[in-house]
């Protein structure tokens, strides 16, 4: 059985896929957009997803904290570096950051196998 953070992200590809249906022109334009921005140029694709889930944070958006959580420890975050990049949404989106953060720190354990907190 999948975890919470686990389903929450998959949701996100899911739900990409019924907007690919329903608007299939803004979808490739969405992705080419992604393929854009997340090319691998000055920044690496660990920071970039570190930034993206600092982002997601501070915006509130919670199927994208568990996205951007998994990709960033596929990438080789540690758990310290996810802790700093939720310190930073924290800093940047006040309180209601505090709350998506915790998500993003179980998710985290979550997909590194570790015993939730």
């Amino acid at each position: 059985m999948a975890g919470r953070f686990t389903q929450a992200a998959d949701d996100v590809v899911s739900g990409i896929g019924l907007m690919r249906e329903a608007a299939p022109e803004a979808v490739k334009a969405f992705g080419a957009l992604s393929l854009a921005a997340t090319a691998q140029k000055a920044l690496d694709p660990k920071t970039k997803e570190l930034m993206a889930l600092a982002i997601s944070i501070a915006v509130h958006c919670e199927g994208c904290v568990a996205y951007h959580t998994r990709a960033a420890h596929k990438h080789g975050a540690t758990r310290q570096e996810l802790a700093e990049t939720v310190a930073l949404a924290l800093y940047m989106g006040g309180g209601p950051a505090a709350v998506y953060g915790a998500q993003a720190v179980r998710a985290y354990d979550e997909f590194a196998g570790a015993t939730p907190g």
